[in-house]
């Protein structure tokens, strides 16, 4: 699965960074977006969500509600993301508003534990 994790972290305790982890450690091909990074867990860091190179299975995301707003408009931009998770902490009811408004498929959970880690 290709996945793009939206609020990836350089720090080892933040959940951004956490998912990055887990995500390779099952094997999946990882596409870490943050614009204040150059890579990740040595990976290639994307500076916008526009940047990964699609299509993408899964977007995860892990940003404040006041941010997610404009994350979501800029998945939904692509055209080439199968779902978006929204994670605790990032799944504000206007970040789920507007993804519902804009027809992602969305999923509200720890995307983590879906793939059977533990964050």
């Amino acid at each position: 699965m290709r996945v793009m994790v939206v609020g990836a972290s350089t720090n080892r305790e933040k959940f951004g960074n956490k998912a990055v982890r887990a995500y390779v450690r099952q094997g999946h091909e990882v596409l870490p977006v943050n614009p204040r990074a150059d890579d990740i867990e040595d990976l290639k860091c994307y500076s916008k969500i526009a940047d990964p190179p699609g299509p993408i299975d899964r977007a995860t995301v892990y940003l404040p509600p006041k941010i997610g707003v404009e994350a979501v408009r800029a998945i939904a931009e692509r055209g080439d993301v199968g779902e978006v998770w929204l994670n605790p902490g990032a799944d504000g009811p206007e970040v789920v508003k507007e993804a519902e408004k804009l027809g992602l498929k969305t999923i509200q959970a720890c995307s983590i534990v879906d793939i059977g880690e533990r964050p």
